[in-house]
């Protein structure tokens, strides 16, 4: 579906108030998590977003049928696996999407799953993923691209994850629910959407402990009931909006926020200057006359600063008289806004993950976004700017940000795109 740019006209200040939808990230694998039974399950707090539209297709092939029953919320049911095999035509989309590995495998004790990106599998992260079917017991072998698994009894015993990675804990996590013998995962991923699954998981009957911490013990069950549970807030949103604010020198109130998973986030913005107020589930900040100081950025695994809003972070601070420094060791390679943000005059070099930023005031022009965060840079950095930017690429932005333009409006920016049609297409 070709999509109209995203037309931006910035450099104003915004304001209001804007409820924070709820975690992609978190609800992709609490989909697929739903194929673990064969009862209904009702998930409340699901974006309606490209994404899950691509995750959704999967997992009906796989054999789940779902409905959506409210504007988000979705009610799944697999009463039996149809198809093991998950081709490349339909992982191709997400990367993501290979936790379906896990989920099959444990529900039909064997699944074939195709690469996302469709090489080889070499020194990736899903080298994790494998090790840890490995060692607990699974038959996992790879031919062009495409990993099959197979599994003759219970998943069993301990692996420790040699670096933290949320997929593959994901994945082992899936893997392991249903049985009758107990998986111990050390270094596993304390990472928010992590905790989420496991949550999810604990309500529908599976026996899951250490939810937040690196250690996590699985005591396998005979089977999963149905039940109903809501999707945690979206943090990676949240952050963005929270940046957004301190780029266009604003005051927001942002809702339906889990204040607990933005502290490092907030941490360095109130660095910077900005006044951010705590209260339950919302926040006010609040950068209006204020002059912000430069920061060094690192990112981390959670709790540390996401490597999802570093590009986010690294257009504010093109903003920001003075130096600063964006390192991201998390995801080296995750720098396609930096050529964009230079045709807006932003002054930043970068080596290796190594960004050097020398903030000045940014101009208008036309860009375009070649992922999900950096599309999210470029509108922030369009909306501190006098003049129309006109953002293409706007597929990216619908994996992650639900009708993004029109709740810019609500915060009194200008930005018109067509909302895509996707719930039409879709349902």
């Amino acid at each position: 579906m070709q999509l109209t740019p995203l037309h931006i006209q910035g450099g104003r200040e915004l304001g209001g108030e804007i409820a924070i939808q709820h975690s992609k990230n978190a609800a992709l694998p609490i989909i697929v998590a739903s194929l673990l039974s064969s009862e209904p399950v009702t998930l409340h707090g699901i974006p309606r977003l490209s994404d899950v539209y691509t995750i959704l297709e999967i997992v009906h092939h796989i054999g789940a049928r779902h409905t959506w029953t409210g504007p988000n919320s979705l009610t799944l049911h697999t009463p039996e696996i149809l198809n093991t095999e998950t081709p490349y035509a339909l992982v191709s989309k997400m990367r993501a999407s290979f936790i379906v590995l896990g989920a099959v495998l444990g529900r039909a004790k064997e699944a074939t799953v195709s690469m996302p990106g469709g090489c080889a599998w070499g020194p990736r992260p899903v080298d994790q993923h494998v090790k840890a079917f490995r060692a607990l017991g699974a038959e996992v072998s790879e031919e062009n691209g495409n990993f099959a698994a197979q599994r003759s009894g219970s998943l069993s015993g301990k692996f420790i994850f040699e670096l933290l990675t949320v997929g593959g804990t994901h994945n082992a996590i899936l893997a392991s629910v249903l049985g009758d013998s107990v998986v111990t995962l050390e270094n596993a991923s304390i990472d928010t959407d992590v905790v989420d699954l496991i949550e999810f998981l604990n309500s529908l009957g599976a026996k899951i402990e250490g939810a937040g911490t690196n250690t996590l013990t699985i005591t396998g069950v005979s089977a999963l009931h149905g039940g109903e549970y809501t999707v945690i807030p979206d943090r990676i949103e949240a952050a963005t909006f929270m940046i957004l604010a301190a780029a266009t020198r604003s005051r927001f109130k942002l809702t339906n926020v889990r204040t607990d998973h933005l502290t490092a986030v907030t941490a360095k913005l109130q660095e910077m200057g900005v006044d951010i107020l705590e209260d339950g589930s919302s926040m006010i900040v609040d950068a209006r006359n204020r002059e912000m100081k430069p920061v060094n950025v690192t990112t981390q695994s959670y709790p540390g600063f996401p490597t999802d809003v570093q590009p986010q972070m690294s257009a504010l601070l093109a903003t920001v008289t003075g130096t600063s420094v964006v390192q991201d060791p998390v995801y080296p390679d995750r720098l396609t806004h930096v050529a964009e943000l230079h045709r807006m005059g932003a002054n930043i070099t970068v080596s290796g993950y190594t960004q050097v930023i020398q903030g000045a005031p940014l101009h208008s022009a036309p860009v375009k976004a070649a992922d999900l965060r950096a599309g999210a840079a470029l509108f922030i950095a369009g909306l501190t700017t006098e003049g129309e930017t006109v953002i293409d690429g706007v597929q990216y932005l619908n994996r992650g940000y639900e009708r993004l333009s029109e709740r810019l409006r609500g915060l009194g920016a200008t930005a018109f795109q067509p909302e895509p049609a996707l719930a039409a297409a879709m349902d």
